[in-house]
């Protein structure tokens, strides 16, 4: 990829995010608890996986 196409691309997902966040910040403040808690569940998957192999 052409690195000044990816600089635009990471501007414009940054100009995105930062409209998202002032905009609606109630909402968005809900999307981050969303993505922090599904990733918190993707761990704790991975976690009992491993406790699973080792009982």
């Amino acid at each position: 990829m052409n690195a000044r196409l990816r600089l635009v691309l990471i501007l414009v997902v940054v100009a995105i995010i930062l409209y998202f966040v002032i905009a609606q910040p109630d909402n968005a403040a809900a999307t981050v608890r969303t993505i922090f808690a599904a990733i918190g569940d993707a761990i704790n998957q991975i976690i009992r996986f491993f406790r699973g192999l080792t009982a």
